[in-house]
C-alpha cells in the first residue's frame, strides 16, 4: 500500500484568471502516482507552473516500511545496476537495530567536518588559526584545504595544517577540478605523507573514466567526487567504473529525495561511503538529514563519514543547522530544513 501522509499546512495555489482554492489538509499517497499528490484541483493547474508544497507531520522516509519506500522509488537506467529486489533487500536488513540508531543519531548528531580554514587566499597564520579553532573550540575530527593553484604552497599548507591539529584529526584536500589527469596523478603523489581523508574533485566532475584512472594511480589514497552529478545515472556510471572511494552527494544537485535515496542505496550495494556536500547557503539545513536518513534506513553506519559544514549565512533560516562538539544536532523541525525566514526575504523584494 502506499504511504499515506496528512499535511497540516494549507495550499493556496492561484489559477490562470487569479482564483485561488484553500486546503486546510491534504492527503498524499506517495507511490500510488509518483508524478501528481492525487488531490481535488491538481489537473488544472498542470502545466502553468504551480509548486505544491506539503509538510508531513511525522518522520517520513524513516518511518516507512521497505516496500513502502521502494514502490515510491524510480528505478529506470539504474537496473543494471541496482535492481528494486537488491533495494528491497538493503533496506529489509537495515530494519534491525533502526530504533536504537534514531536514539544514538538524537543523542549524540551526526559528524561534519568543516572547510572554514581552507579556503586559498588565506594567509598562513590564518589557516592555522582557524584549523585550530574548528578542532579544539568547535570539535571537528576533519578539516579541508583547498588545494591545486601552487604546489610549493600546497605542501607548506599542509605541513603547517598537520602541525596544527595534530595526527588525530583528518585533513581532506579539495582540488575544484583544477588539474587534467595526468597532471591529477603527479601533483596529488606529492601528497602522499600527510596521510589524507580524501582528494575531492581532482578533475572534471563529467570524466568517468578520468577519475577511474587517478583513482587507480593514487591508491590508497581515497578520490572523492559528486556534488557537481546532475542526477542518478553520471553515479551509477561512477560506482561501476571504480571511480572514487567516497562519494559526495548534494542536497539540491539533482531531483529530490526519491533520487538521493536512490544514491545511497547504489553507494550501499557497491560498498562506497557517502560524505555530502553542504560547501553554500542552505545546503547544511537541506543535506543533514539525509544523511541521518541513511544512517537510520540504508548503511546503518556513521563511522569515518561526515557531512560537510560551512559558517555560511545559516542566521538567514527558520530552522537552522546547529552544530555541537563536531557533529550536526539532528532537526527535529518538520520540512527540509531551508524554509527562509520571510522578513529577511522582504528585505531583498524587487520594488517597481
Amino acid at each position: 500500500m502506499p504511504h499515506n501522509r496528512k499535511s497540516k499546512t494549507c495550499l493556496a495555489p492561484q489559477s490562470h484568471e487569479g482564483n485561488s482554492r484553500k486546503y486546510n489538509e491534504i492527503l498524499i499517497a506517495t507511490g500510488a502516482n509518483p508524478r501528481k499528490l492525487g488531490f481535488e484541483g491538481e489537473s488544472e493547474y498542470s502545466g502553468r507552473g504551480v509548486a505544491y508544497c506539503a509538510t508531513c507531520d511525522g518522520e517520513f522516509f524513516s518511518e516507512m516500511e521497505p516496500e513502502e519506500l521502494v514502490a515510491t522509488l524510480d528505478f529506470r537506467y539504474l537496473t543494471d545496476a541496482l535492481t528494486p529486489q537488491e533495494a528491497l533487500e538493503i533496506l529489509r536488513a537495515a530494519q534491525e537495530g533502526k530504533a536504537e540508531r534514531i536514539a544514538h543519531l538524537k543523542e549524540v548528531g551526526y559528524p561534519g567536518y568543516s572547510t572554514a580554514a581552507g579556503w586559498l587566499g588565506y594567509s598562513d597564520e590564518k589557516m592555522v588559526r582557524l584549523a585550530k579553532q574548528e578542532t579544539e573550540v568547535m570539535g571537528f575530527k576533519q578539516i579541508k584545504l583547498k588545494v591545486g593553484q601552487n604546489l610549493e604552497d600546497d605542501l607548506r599548507r599542509l605541513k603547517l595544517a598537520r602541525e596544527a591539529v595534530g595526527p588525530d584529526i583528518a585533513i581532506a584536500v579539495d582540488a575544484n577540478q583544477v588539474w587534467d589527469v595526468p597532471q591529477a596523478i603527479e601533483w596529488i603523489g606529492k601528497f602522499k605523507d600527510y596521510d589524507l581523508a580524501w582528494v575531492e574533485e581532482p578533475t572534471c566532475p563529467d570524466d568517468v573514466l578520468g577519475h577511474a584512472a587517478i583513482q587507480k594511480a593514487i591508491d590508497p589514497i581515497p578520490v572523492a567526487t559528486g556534488e557537481q552529478m546532475q542526477n542518478r545515472v553520471m553515479y551509477k556510471q561512477y560506482l561501476q567504473a571504480g571511480s572514487f572511494k567516497v562519494m559526495q552527494i548534494d542536497a539540491t544537485r539533482v531531483a529530490g529525495p526519491q533520487e538521493i535515496v536512490l544514491e545511497y542505496l547504489l553507494a550501499k550495494k557497491f560498498g562506497v561511503k557517502v560524505c555530502p556536500h553542504a560547501g553554500g547557503v542552505g545546503l547544511c539545513e537541506a543535506i543533514s538529514q539525509l544523511a541521518m536518513f541513511d544512517y537510520v534506513s540504508v548503511s546503518g553506519e556513521m563511522e569515518d563519514r561526515v557531512v560537510e559544514y560551512v559558517d555560511n549565512q545559516h542566521e538567514y533560516f527558520v530552522h537552522p543547522t546547529v552544530i555541537k562538539n563536531g557533529r550536526y544536532v539532528a532537526p527535529l523541525a518538520p520540512g527540509n530544513g531551508t524554509e527562509m525566514k520571510l522578513d529577511e526575504c522582504m528585505k531583498y523584494l524587487h520594488k517597481d
